[in-house]
């Protein structure tokens, strides 16, 4: 029997490499359509504390900067551990993608004053005003350099701290080893370079050939420099435009007439 319309990942087995504890809607998105999904996290999320992320807090409380810029849920979930409460975020906010930008707003109450249309770092210097004022850019330790270059060709004064550090795994767990070793695999979804190079270092053994489908331009990017072929690229960047990515990769075509 073939996957009816509204489970079309029917009998398929997508394996997932977020970080587990940011990997539930996309696992509860993926399962709703019909699929196995095996979480193999890529990467593990360490909140940072130091003395120079505890001064830049400090600091955004007292309205010493004039913009947040915020990058993932992550990020917004550090902050939201951190600061006594959402007055602390005493400066306009932008936020990269979707996901952020509604953390944000359950968080503080409040919209996110920028949100680029496209959902990269890029888009965001793109689409960062001009102007001058500091502003504080909490970012993951392995986060690629550019942003604040490009916000300081714009007069700013950017401020980068480490947020999180981030970890890779020696292994994946092994009912997803297990499946892609066996070649039961049929996708398998990156929603970032760490979780490239993350799943790649912890790869013990890959048959068959399952789909790569990355959230965005620069993960498809990590996973082509790693060999691999990309089938699918979310667009929007967002856990549902992963989802429907997926679909895309792996659906059976139809023949036309």
């Amino acid at each position: 029997m073939s996957p009816g319309p509204q489970r079309p990942l029917a009998g398929r087995t997508v394996v997932t490499t977020r970080p587990r504890e940011r990997s539930t809607h996309l696992v509860n998105l993926l399962d709703q359509l019909g699929a196995r999904v095996l979480v193999a996290p890529a990467i593990e999320l360490h909140p940072v504390r130091s003395a120079a992320l505890t001064a830049a807090l400090r600091d955004l409380a007292r309205g010493r900067f004039t913009w947040l810029v915020l990058t993932s849920p992550a990020i917004m979930a550090m902050l939201a551990d951190r600061l006594a409460s959402p007055d602390d975020v005493a400066a306009r906010v932008a936020a990269v993608g979707d996901g952020t930008a509604a953390a944000f707003e359950r968080y503080a109450g409040r919209a996110a004053d920028l949100r680029p249309r496209t959902f990269t770092t890029d888009g965001l210097a793109r689409s960062f005003p001009r102007g001058d004022g500091r502003v504080l850019c909490p970012r993951a330790d392995i986060a690629p350099e550019g942003l604040e270059s490009a916000l300081a060709s714009k007069g700013w004064a950017p401020i980068r701290v480490d947020a999180y550090r981030t970890t890779y795994p020696r292994t994946l767990p092994a009912p997803a080893s297990a499946a892609l070793a066996a070649g039961e695999v049929d996708a398998i979804t990156f929603t970032s370079a760490s979780t490239v190079r993350g799943f790649v270092g912890a790869l013990e053994e890959l048959r068959g050939a399952p789909k790569v489908v990355a959230i965005g331009p620069v993960t498809a990017r990590e996973a082509r420099a790693h060999g691999m072929h990309v089938h699918a690229v979310a667009a929007p960047h967002t856990t549902d435009g992963l989802v429907a990515a997926v679909v895309r990769a792996i659906r059976p075509r139809t023949r036309a007439r």
